[in-house]
């Protein structure tokens, strides 16, 4: 019949290569990883997108693992429709509202976050090796990473999938090694300068009503 035509609505992979090739071209950008451990942490967060982008478009191994263990109790009629793979939608419904609603704030989270990590790039880039405390840098220590973390979260709410889900957590984790790592030659670098700064400047997340 017609409808089982199109009741599968993954296999494309040429859009998986497409967003995966847009997603890691930005963030390469911003991030522009140069020494070893840079590399490590860029290449799980690249599989971070490969696993997402696969699952949106390739092929829906979350919605294998829930049909599986759910059965007839999994909340669709046609779980592989593109449709169904929305999750908050099948599993909480809404409808097109509460689509529309996911879009604007993952959309939302993703944008802000390429926009914090263009700034943090363009001044880090402008300083020429000094010590920079303006632009975002003056909340957060590691606006970069930060506005990566937005990325990845709008891309949680807007598509989750067991495998990202995990990954998420891992991938702060690392960072946060790596920023613990890069503050180490940063204290080396500008000594009480740098340490004065971040003792009044968190980490990732901006403490709410305070500037350092």
């Amino acid at each position: 019949m017609h409808g089982d035509n199109i009741a599968y609505a993954y296999g494309l992979w040429s859009l998986v290569i497409i967003n995966v090739a847009l997603f890691a071209f930005f963030i390469l950008s911003y991030l522009a990883p140069v020494k070893k451990r840079e590399w490590r942490s860029m290449g799980v967060t690249l599989a971070f997108f490969v696993a997402l982008f696969t699952e949106m478009y390739g092929f829906p191994l979350t919605i294998y693992i829930l049909t599986g263990v759910l059965g007839s109790r999994y909340p669709a009629l046609n779980p592989f429709s593109h449709a169904s793979g929305h999750l908050w939608l099948t599993f909480f419904g809404g409808g097109a509202l509460m689509m529309t609603i996911i879009h604007l704030i993952s959309n939302g989270l993703a944008i802000i976050g390429f926009v914090i990590m263009w700034n943090g790039w363009k001044l880090i880039h402008g300083a020429k090796g000094g010590l920079v405390k303006e632009g975002p840098y003056a909340y957060v220590r590691h606006p970069q990473y930060s506005g990566l973390f937005l990325i990845m979260l709008g891309m949680l709410i807007q598509w989750p999938t067991i495998i990202t889900a995990v990954m998420f957590p891992v991938l702060v984790f690392i960072y946060y090694r790596l920023s613990k790592r890069e503050e180490g030659e940063m204290l080396k670098t500008f000594g009480e300068e740098y340490k004065q700064y971040s003792e009044k400047v968190p980490m990732f997340i901006p403490r709410i009503g305070k500037r350092g």
